[in-house]
């Protein structure tokens, strides 16, 4: 931890210590430079692109793993830092007379979430390479591709993609991903990431490696929720107990038990307290539907959609009684300009995706197939801070 990270954990606001320091270090849909406890899983990618350091391309590779097992952590930690090789003089000796400084290729990572269409894809890669803005309206995909294509035949050393999140539903399709690659100049690298096992996918037919990613252990989850305390929490406001609870709930999903931390950190600071009570996590923990859907797909969701998700948690269990009472609760709200219609629709439309679930209604006493409630899959306070936040 540097300097200023020292000093910004001692600041004070009216003489009284401030529970949260940095929201940012505590979400559990961000990724801190450091990863804390994989040290062999980064040791494995770096064996892969060794032959970077020399100026050459890697082949291609797939990573997998369970949710929350920190692989989006690690290469994204990974290609921050490799992105930054281009810039930097290594000579490398290659006669006891001559040396010469090989140029690295470029790393870009892409969310598939966030890029399903093959315009958000190509304009995701073409807005890493370029320093200029790249137009998201009056360009079609053609174009945009052209431009990609002629950014990347430009380049000596080439680029290495990294895909997050394939296979998921709303994400990019194997197929598709293996097809929009292949559309692409030769000096192109990808290194897909996803759930499946290398036998149940078709990417490992066009990749060298598959790297795999074990669960987090539970120690190594108390130490991923200790550092990211002390980032973003003032000093012992997360004791060590507190922390073994949340790792031994969440199993060795560190995206489970980030979420719990953040959700109890809200809880705490709502109540003015500067430290985080068993009280709070047990809370936390109930908040927690199960199974729970990655808050990094329902912030990936379109911004129209997520409105109407933030309307949804603030509405109550008693106007939740069925989708049309949650529909009309929704649509009366303010941040939400749209038609009944359309909100129902989406509430369909996620609840086929598993952002929202629809319930039966217990009650037998009406004619005709009981009401449906409309549920998150998600814990309400974490989306609900995290949207504010990002407002």
């Amino acid at each position: 931890m540097d300097i200023e990270a020292r000093i910004k954990r001692r600041q004070r606001r009216n003489g009284h210590p401030r529970l949260i320091q940095d929201y940012e270090s505590l979400s559990p849909v961000a990724h801190i430079d450091e990863p804390a406890d994989r040290g062999p899983v980064l040791e494995r990618l770096l064996d892969h692109f060794d032959p970077v350091f020399d100026g050459n391309l890697p082949p291609n590779a797939y990573v997998y793993g369970p949710a929350g097992s920190g692989k989006s952590a690690v290469v994204t930690a990974l290609f921050s830092h490799l992105d930054r090789l281009p810039s930097e003089t290594r000579a490398v000796i290659q006669t006891s007379t001559r040396a010469q400084t090989p140029t690295s290729p470029a790393f870009v990572y892409v969310d598939a979430r966030r890029t399903a269409s093959e315009f958000a894809f190509y304009h995701a890669v073409l807005d890493a390479l370029v320093d200029e803005s790249v137009p998201e309206h009056g360009i079609g995909t053609d174009r945009l591709r052209a431009r990609l294509d002629d950014r990347l035949t430009g380049s000596r050393a080439g680029v290495v993609i990294a895909v997050d999140h394939v296979g998921e539903p709303r994400s990019i399709d194997e197929g598709d991903l293996v097809d929009r690659f292949a559309g692409l100049p030769s000096n192109v690298s990808w290194l897909a990431i996803g759930r499946d096992d290398p036998e149940e996918t078709d990417l490992t037919g066009y990749t060298a490696a598959s790297i795999h990613v074990d669960r987090y252990q539970r120690q190594m989850l108390v130490d991923v929720l200790m550092t990211r305390a002390s980032l973003g929490l003032s000093q012992q406001a997360l004791d060590h107990g507190l922390a073994r609870s949340i790792a031994e709930w969440a199993e060795g999903n560190a995206h489970d038990g980030l979420t719990v931390l953040f959700v109890a950190t809200d809880h705490a600071s709502e109540a003015g307290r500067a430290r985080l009570t068993e009280a709070d996590v047990e809370r936390a923990i109930d908040e927690m539907p199960q199974p729970c859907i990655s808050l990094g797909v329902v912030l990936g969701l379109p911004a129209n959609r997520q409105a109407v998700l933030r309307a949804l948690v603030d509405v109550s269990p008693e106007d939740r009684s069925s989708v049309t009472a949650t529909t009309a609760a929704i649509s009366e709200s303010s941040a939400v300009d749209l038609s009944e219609g359309t909100v129902k629709r989406f509430l369909y439309e996620m609840a086929e995706a598993g952002v929202v679930e629809r319930v039966q209604s217990e009650a037998r006493h009406e004619q005709g197939r009981p009401p449906s409630r409309v549920v998150p899959r998600f814990p309400p306070t974490a989306f609900r801070r995290l949207y504010d936040l990002r407002q």
